[in-house]
């Protein structure tokens, strides 16, 4: 078994959903008391937060790579970055360790592509859905067409993420403005709904869409114990 390097904490409250899938799935494919081989450097999101909002995108890209360095030097076999949004600097930080890095898009993309889905839509934070990072690897890189909602819908879904879910705040207001955001990208063409921050699906689930739902926290985590028991 390889060993699992996990650059978690953005937010916490994912990262456990991470670590509770990854070891329930390695669990069900070895059985008896198996479980995870796994380094994890969990950041403050406090911080990171803050750096975020301020455009500060350079001394982000340094702490990526500080927490993947860190993973590296601590055993990890590859990486697997517990967030969307920071995948932003995935390249950057990828090239600055000696271990390959398990990119969250492709790994949804994978998935999309077995049933056959062309267009889907992408909710997730603003920098998410609004920036290239994201969607054209989906585009560039998978051929899959990405719709986002309109800009007052991609501020309401930003705000929640930061300000519901990252505390643990799962309203049913939010989740009912979801579904409709939902329906309009269904209106729209969407053959299905990425849920393109890790923090989603603690708010959404499958019953809230007709559509397929991809879960890149579940698929990500995942597609992490394939790498880590292939041989």
């Amino acid at each position: 078994m390889k060993t699992i390097g996990l650059l978690g904490g953005m937010s916490w409250e994912s990262t456990t959903e991470y670590y509770r899938i990854i070891n329930e799935t390695v669990r069900k494919r070895l059985g008896e008391l198996h479980s995870a081989e796994m380094v994890i450097y969990s950041v403050d999101f406090h911080n990171i937060e803050r750096l975020q909002h301020r455009g500060e995108w350079g001394q982000l890209t340094e702490r990526m790579i500080d927490g993947a360095r860190r993973i590296r030097q601590a055993g990890a076999d590859f990486l697997v970055i517990a967030t969307n949004t920071m995948h932003k600097m995935a390249r950057e930080v990828e090239s600055a360790i000696s271990i390959p890095l398990l990119h969250i898009a492709d790994a949804a993309a994978e998935e999309i592509k077995k049933l056959g889905i062309k267009r889907v839509g992408l909710l997730g934070t603003q920098f998410t859905m609004e920036e290239d990072f994201y969607r054209g690897r989906l585009t560039e890189k998978h051929h899959i067409e990405v719709l986002v909602p309109d800009r007052p819908e991609r501020e309401l879904i930003h705000r929640v993420i930061y300000n519901e879910l990252c505390v643990g705040d799962f309203s049913e207001a939010s989740k009912q403005e979801f579904q409709r955001i939902m329906a309009g990208l269904s209106d729209r063409g969407a053959q299905g709904i990425i849920l393109g921050c890790t923090e989603l699906p603690l708010l959404i689930g499958q019953e809230e869409t007709d559509l397929p739902l991809f879960d890149t926290t579940e698929i990500h985590a995942r597609k992490a114990v394939d790498w880590a028991l292939d041989s």
